[in-house]
């Protein structure tokens, strides 16, 4: 009986804590105690812009080339962020973050140079923090964050951000960890309207740059070396068949990586490394279309030695080419799904061609 009314109990203070977390609506105006507004919190505009955790931004144009935001979460031993992004992805975007610690509350701009804890810099970025009014609050389990921005207009592109639980940035180098969960939207500053972005921009181009390197340089080419190796007693159909299926490799890749420059003009991304990978990858096929047009006769003494560099460049070209197609996977920001599906593609190449190897040794 008294393990029954200690559970009963437990449940009505779980119950009265969730309902205190989600006591801040757009229903209600912008009433915080203790804290001087050096604005009309009832100008405000509200959305809830993140169900999922609970999110609710308030916002209003102040003056000209003046915005508030304050954004509200629950309450928890974890960084909430709100980030303002070009094309709705985090790389590139400037972000402001805030949490509380045991010492108080703080609140700071980052920018998100790219997908590693070190490029994400705390005190930069392009957003214009104005020096009136900063917010970082915990009042009723909710935790408010409030800031101001100096800009005519600011991005439509917000990105929210919830950090992992008991892993704040602490001093001296402000380190953000990697988000628990994030939300990418869009939001109409006149209307009043808020909704995810369920396609990313350039949508099209980004599916064709990472589909088209996948079969060309990281699908097809590996089935080529495959037919070059073991179907050599098919002479001269293996021939044949390897320049069409290396043929085809090359020519999407070269159309992937094509879609690749310009994706990349488009969206002023810093991916560096897998840029100089691609370029290193198609000078690797360029070498292989070349080694092609000069390969000598079977009786030439030097026939060997150019075997010897076609299958080693080859060889490389694979390797990191299925490298790079993982790190664009997860650039691209796809998730598990597509590093799965093209790591069990790699999976069934790699056994059939151990299948074969060990029939070709056992013919030996």
């Amino acid at each position: 009986m008294k393990a029954f009314i200690a559970s009963i109990i437990i449940v009505i203070f779980g119950l009265s804590a969730r309902v205190n977390s989600q006591t801040d609506s757009c229903s209600s105006s912008l009433n915080l105690k203790n804290v001087n507004l050096p604005f009309d919190a009832a100008s405000l505009n509200c959305l809830v812009v993140w169900d999922a955790h609970n999110y609710i931004l308030r916002y209003s144009q102040t003056s000209s080339n003046l915005w508030t935001f304050v954004l509200s979460a629950p309450a928890a031993n974890s960084y909430i962020a709100i980030g303002f992004s070009r094309n709705g992805r985090m790389v590139g975007s400037s972000a402001i973050v805030g949490w509380m610690s045991s010492t108080g509350g703080e609140i700071k701009p980052y920018y998100l140079g790219g997908t590693s804890p070190n490029l994400v810099e705390p005190n930069k970025g392009s957003l214009q923090v104005g020096t009136n009014f900063s917010l970082i609050t915990s009042q009723s389990n909710r935790l408010y964050l409030g800031f101001q921005l100096e800009t005519n207009q600011p991005l439509s592109r917000l990105i929210y951000s919830v950090g992992p639980d008991g892993l704040l940035p602490v001093a001296p180098n402000y380190r953000l960890s990697e988000h628990s969960d994030k939300v990418s939207t869009y939001i109409n500053y006149i209307t009043g309207q808020s909704k995810l972005s369920t396609e990313s921009p350039h949508s099209r181009l980004r599916k064709s740059h990472g589909v088209l390197n996948m079969l060309g340089w990281g699908i097809l080419m590996i089935i080529g070396v495959i037919v070059a190796r073991y179907f050599k007693p098919y002479d001269p159909l293996w021939f044949y068949l390897h320049t069409c299926i290396q043929s085809f490799g090359f020519i999407f890749g070269i159309i992937g990586v094509f879609c690749g420059f310009v994706l990349n003009n488009k969206l002023n991304a810093d991916v560096s490394t897998h840029k100089s990978l691609g370029i290193f990858i198609l000078v690797l096929g360029c070498l292989q279309v070349m080694a092609l047009l000069i390969r000598p006769e079977k009786e030439s003494k030097v026939r060997k030695y150019w075997n010897w560099y076609h299958q080693g460049v080859g060889r490389i070209l694979i390797i990191f080419a299925v490298a790079n197609v993982f790190y664009g996977i997860h650039l691209g920001e796809k998730g598990k799904g597509w590093s799965a599906g093209y790591g069990v593609v790699i999976a069934i190449l790699f056994v059939t061609a151990l299948i074969f190897e060990l029939r070709l040794w056992l013919r030996k």
